[in-house]
């Protein structure tokens, strides 16, 4: 029996990455969202006016990204249990084959 990089194993791995990724991605928009947010609200209050409408848009933004970070948190989850799985079945073939 030959295993290659293309089983279900490699993949739940490659999944889990992915989902790693998109976390991450998501978190560092957050966090310079937050950063400009702290910036942005040193202004005058002239400028606040003006600014409650960006930050509206930008709360949309937040949830958006809160919502990758949760997608990805499910994948990571999904993608080790199709690696868990994978490792189980090699296992029992392992025993049956033995």
């Amino acid at each position: 029996m030959e295993i290659s990089g293309n089983t279900a194993f490699y993949a739940g791995l490659s999944t889990v990455q992915a989902g790693q990724d998109r976390i991450d991605q998501a978190a560092g928009k957050i966090a310079n969202a937050t950063i400009e947010r702290s910036v942005s609200s040193q202004s005058s209050e002239a400028q606040v006016d003006r600014l409650r409408s960006v930050d509206r848009s930008r709360q949309s933004d937040l949830v958006s990204h809160e919502i990758e970070m949760a997608e990805g948190r499910f994948q990571v989850e999904l993608g080790a249990k199709v690696a868990k799985a994978s490792d189980e079945m090699l296992g029992t073939l392992i025993d049956t084959y033995a």
